[in-house]
């Protein structure tokens, strides 16, 4: 999962899961442009195995927050050894461009490690097949992620939300699952044809909340916000600390 190379950054020119817009509108005589993206709304569940009082997470590479981190690093000031001018104009001049690969006759250390670009999330996915019901895309999606297949009617619902308001505002519908070891047919992992690179991660409930808060663990909000919920709606049924 952490062996990333032969990076490119490309134009985005046709996408089937974003689409680019800009929307003029007035808003109290004031005239307002606002540019955003159309894409899918999305399910997500939480997952807990009451064999082992454990939560089932997914753990992947995702570009756009390795761009961001490299972005980030981009940006750092010069360290105590300043490079000389030369040696600066030279990083500028093999930093890559847009549409330039960015492999070919680079040092390594331009790029941060492929674990800057790793997050902890629920299983999830989109919600891009019109003629079936959240519930059964949760359900589907719980099995190729994680490996557990459990009827849609177990799925719990918790609620649903915007996300990425300032740039989508698609919605996600959030579900709760509870599991045991019989549930799990398969080792999970995503759907390869599709490219998904899945790991599937469980954290013990007792350290639920250790983990939602510690801001060393890159992870969703989706996760900090399930494990609060089980917390305050689930945790007493079990008897166990979550580690408030």
């Amino acid at each position: 999962m952490e062996e990333i190379n032969n990076i490119e950054v490309v134009p985005c020119t046709e996408s089937n899961y974003l689409k680019p817009f800009r929307v003029n509108y007035n808003q109290n005589g004031t005239k307002k442009s606002w540019d955003f993206m159309r894409t899918h709304d999305s399910v997500s569940v939480l997952i807990f195995n009451t064999t082992s009082h454990c939560f089932v997470l997914v753990k992947q590479f995702r570009p756009a927050v390795y761009m961001c981190e490299w972005e980030k690093a981009k940006m750092q000031p010069p360290q105590a050894d300043e490079k000389t001018a030369e040696g600066a104009a030279e990083a500028s001049a093999s930093e890559p461009q847009e549409g330039q690969s960015a492999s070919a006759g680079e040092s390594s250390s331009q790029w941060p490690p492929a674990s800057a670009g790793v997050t902890y999330e629920l299983c999830a996915g989109l919600v891009d097949k019109p003629d079936l019901p959240l519930e059964e895309i949760a359900r589907q999606e719980v099995l190729e992620e994680c490996g557990y297949d459990v009827p849609a009617s177990k799925l719990k619902r918790i609620t649903s939300y915007r996300s990425g308001v300032g740039v989508t505002g698609a919605k996600q519908t959030m579900f709760y699952a509870e599991v045991s070891d019989d549930n799990c047919v398969g080792a999970g992992g995503g759907e390869p044809r599709e490219g998904e690179l899945i790991e599937v991660v469980k954290v013990p409930l007792h350290e639920a909340m250790t983990f939602a808060y510690d801001e060393r663990i890159p992870k969703t909000m989706g996760v900090i916000f399930s494990f609060i919920w089980f917390h305050n709606n689930m945790s007493p049924k079990y008897k166990i600390s979550t580690n408030v």
